[in-house]
């Protein structure tokens, strides 16, 4: 038998073909999706290409986004995997569920189907769900040359005008109190008891929205933008910077500096939103400047980042108080 040996010119090029097909295949699916995932909850996906692999990151309802576990296109379908160990009663983590995610692309669309599987083999939890691919993102606005309306008053201080509960089966902690918009949620110890959240009976679109709001010690809330994007407001005075600290866009954009106020004391608010980007200004002070959000955040009321949405708080996390709430809509 004779014996061909391929010189290293050739075995790179077929490295590199390879590696090109490899890209092609995954082409069509790199960008950002946003998903109804099972149920009719908000969800997003994002794919890229990055140190010549494929990576996903994946936000499925409530949480942060995160990373995937693996992300490969085999036949001209998208899978991505998660790896997911949920803790038990007791705070230890149980066995590992995998699962997997199979994405069909028909256009700017998605068809989705999602399988779990325990550590033994077992299959369970299959589901079909859809994506819509996100748009580019816009550059930047020049927010010197926004026209913002005059400003409407959310909150008149006197009492829930304007204000919905989003879940009316859930206890409802909210109640003006001194001219205060007050959350009272108390809790037991070692059971967490959820709340309603609140929002506004009115709709927006883009917008610049002023308000105060006071935290407790360990308190969590969150201020949502469209009913979409979370601007996180929660007791982080001190700790390093992250994207879940009081300001941030959560999960998504962290802060460029910590300018929150210790628990217990007012602290106002100051946020932009305008094609897709966010401004923050926290306590007078910066922390993000116009940059843009990828999409939706945990908790959102949908995916779908071009239509109006209320300005919504979060009260099934622990008690907040919010006044003086005005917004002044972008006007076209």
């Amino acid at each position: 038998m004779k014996k061909y040996l391929l010189s290293l010119p050739i075995v790179l090029s077929l490295v590199f073909c390879s590696a090109a097909f490899a890209a092609d295949d995954a082409k069509p699916f790199i960008g950002n999706w946003a998903l109804t995932i099972p149920g009719g909850g908000a969800g997003w996906l994002g794919v890229e290409e990055k140190d010549g692999a494929l990576k996903a990151s994946v936000l499925w309802g409530g949480g942060s986004v995160l990373p995937a576990a693996g992300a490969k296109v085999e036949d001209g379908k998208l899978i991505v995997t998660r790896i997911q160990q949920p803790k038990g009663k007791d705070g230890k983590l149980g066995k590992k569920i995998t699962e997997t995610i199979t994405a069909t692309r028909d256009g700017d669309c998605l068809k989705l189907v999602t399988v779990k599987c325990s550590e033994g083999g077992k299959e369970f939890g299959r589901a079909d769900f859809s994506g819509k691919r996100i748009p580019p993102m816009p550059t930047a606005p020049d927010l010197s040359k926004v026209k913002f309306g005059e400003p409407v008053c959310l909150f008149n201080g006197k009492d829930l005008s304007g204000w919905k509960v989003l879940n009316p089966k859930a206890p409802n902690g909210w109640s003006v109190k001194d001219g205060i918009l007050v959350n009272d949620a108390p809790q037991e110890p070692g059971k967490h008891k959820g709340y309603a959240n609140l929002r506004t009976e009115r709709e927006f679109e883009d917008f610049r929205l002023t308000l105060e709001v006071r935290v407790p010690k360990g308190g969590n809330s969150g201020v949502y933008l469209r009913g979409i994007y979370e601007v996180q407001v929660a007791d982080t005075c001190g700790k390093p910077l992250d994207s879940h600290n009081m300001g941030g866009i959560y999960s998504r954009i962290t802060p460029t500096v910590a300018a929150e106020k210790p628990a217990g004391e007012w602290q106002t608010m100051d946020i932009t939103l305008v094609d897709r980007h966010a401004t923050v200004i926290l306590n007078g002070k910066k922390i993000i400047d116009n940059q843009p959000v990828l999409g939706c955040t945990g908790g959102a009321l949908t995916s779908d980042e071009f239509r109006p949405g209320p300005i919504y708080f979060q009260g099934d996390h622990t008690s907040v108080d919010y006044r003086n709430i005005v917004i002044r809509p972008v006007v076209k």
